[in-house]
């Protein structure tokens, strides 16, 4: 008899391990997270399209390969569940948003292929913000994805479908994207692994795009390794992305698999803290220092001025992309299209897809970032913006001449109520105050459970940045954390939060 439960609970690392051996069949492990997603995704809404035929027909082709005496990698036959950003030929991939509804491409992201390449089974696309613009999940035109340790709760953005789906217990893996934040946050709220490599060192090909000096597509799990496993499957060199990095993947298996602190030295950021941050954020942040420091890390404090600045940069370089990148939604050759009844010309026909098709916050991020380029303004703010950004890198630049790493909390609070931030942008932008300087510079960072807040129980998450292409340093602190924080007591992925999703 298959133990449901302990495969859904299983480690990705485990799965696969365990799928090799022949223990499980890829079909058995596809199959209980298929039902899975059948008895919860109705309140949690992390998918926007599961692939039930396709998962099972791909899970039967690596069995297959399996028995025939292949040797496949150390994630074969494991179940994923992809950001409905990432391009999927046949199947629909809709970025959120209406202008894209029943969109089928005829081809698939870089990503997808790789994962494909590497036998992981991709069950479905989740739910995000439409184009990834947003902090929560509740800007997608397909309805409100729910964070499973409160359905109350958002599970963060713009990535949330990813994020909850591992907390529920749907996956054991997920891809996400990261712009100013959309991986690591909603790891953060949920209490899971989310990790944005190194910019250029994971292909934006196939991506939808939203602002493209600032996304990159990364791992999200519920432990280190898992999330290593996965980046060295989607990482590395892509000809068919001009930003790729020609570079190996950096060692992070190894690191996870190691966890050794010992003299390295971790900067805190002095200006991503204090006001503003929820008291039990702070209070498990520092926590995780002592881990860290007993684990014999070296901890100091270091000063990056300009980064207070970067949520403003941040918000005029990003929407200007926008601009640029959405105009491609013209109602001419693909998606949506509104009132083309052969009286309307091609520019109404446009307008009034763009009118229906867009959501209110993504038709605010075009018009910000369409102002932001005119003309007489450019030079003002696009121009400005972008010497910050500069400003920003040197900040980097300068902390990682005296430091290895730098470290802040993922994001100020822990997950607020869903409606609570819809009727003032700024607040639902503040966000992202901790993770967007790692966008900005295009360096390596990841947020890693520390935790439950001690004012409302919901997890709090521990952002490690690293500097361009070091990205197993990452991987390195947050496994020394994980593995602090599971010998001290305080597991993030309690047995009540899976006795909650998982049937014994």
């Amino acid at each position: 008899m298959t133990d449901t439960r302990g495969i859904l609970t299983a480690t990705a690392s485990d799965l696969g391990i365990r799928i090799a051996a022949r223990e499980l069949t890829s079909v058995e492990v596809t199959q209980a997270f298929l039902d899975q997603i059948g008895r919860v995704d109705g309140r949690v809404r992390a998918f926007l399209h599961v692939d039930a035929a396709g998962a099972l027909a791909q899970a039967a082709a690596v069995d297959a390969r399996l028995d025939a005496g292949e040797q496949l990698g150390p994630l074969a036959g494991v179940p994923l569940a992809l950001k409905d950003l990432f391009c999927t030929q046949g199947v629909p991939t809709t970025a959120g948003s209406k202008i894209l509804e029943g969109w089928r491409p005829p081809y698939s992201a870089t990503v997808t292929e790789r994962l494909r390449a590497a036998g992981i089974v991709i069950l479905g696309k989740t739910n995000l913000d439409e184009f990834a613009m947003g902090s929560s999940t509740e800007n997608s035109a397909y309805g409100t994805t729910h964070n499973p340790w409160d359905l109350d709760r958002i599970p963060g953005g713009s990535g949330g479908g990813s994020a909850a789906a591992l907390a529920a217990f749907e996956a054991p893996l997920a891809i996400g994207t990261d712009t100013g934040g959309s991986i690591r946050q909603p790891g953060s709220v949920t209490g899971t692994v989310g990790v944005k490599p190194t910019y250029g060192g994971t292909s934006r090909y196939g991506v939808i795009a939203m602002a493209s000096s600032l996304d990159q597509p990364g791992p999200c799990a519920r432990t280190v390794l898992d999330a290593a496993l996965l980046h060295e499957v989607i990482g590395g060199h892509d000809p068919l992305d001009s930003t790729s990095i020609d570079a190996p993947v950096p060692p992070v298996v190894d690191a996870a698999r190691s966890g050794d602190v010992t003299g390295l030295r971790i900067g805190v950021v002095k200006e991503l803290g204090g006001e503003g941050y929820a008291p039990g954020v702070e209070q498990r942040f520092r926590e995780a220092l002592g881990l860290l420091e007993e684990a014999g890390a070296e901890i100091v404090e270091v000063s990056c001025p300009h980064f207070v600045s970067a949520l403003g940069a941040y918000y005029l370089i990003m929407p200007s992309e926008v601009s640029s990148n959405l105009a491609r939604y013209d109602a001419m050759r693909y998606g949506l299209r509104v009132g083309d009844d052969g009286t309307r010309s091609a520019e109404e026909v446009m307008n009034l897809t763009r009118d229906a098709g867009f959501g209110e916050e993504v038709k605010r991020r075009i018009i910000i970032g369409t102002y932001a380029l005119s003309s007489g303004y450019y030079d003002a703010y696009y121009g400005s913006a972008q010497k910050v950004r500069r400003l920003i890198a040197q900040d980097f630049d300068r902390a990682f001449g005296t430091v290895d790493v730098l470290v802040s909390p993922s994001t100020p609070t822990t997950a607020f109520r869903i409606g609570e931030r819809t009727a003032d942008p700024l607040a639902m932008y503040k966000s992202d105050l901790c993770t967007i300087p790692s966008n900005m510079a295009g360096n390596a960072a990841g947020s890693f459970p520390c935790g439950l807040a001690p004012e409302d129980g919901l997890p709090v998450g521990f952002q490690v940045m690293a500097p361009p292409l070091a990205d197993d340093r990452v991987y390195r602190v947050g496994a020394a954390l994980e593995r602090a924080l599971a010998a001290s007591g305080p597991a993030v992925l309690t047995d009540r939060i899976a006795s909650t999703w998982t049937e014994a």
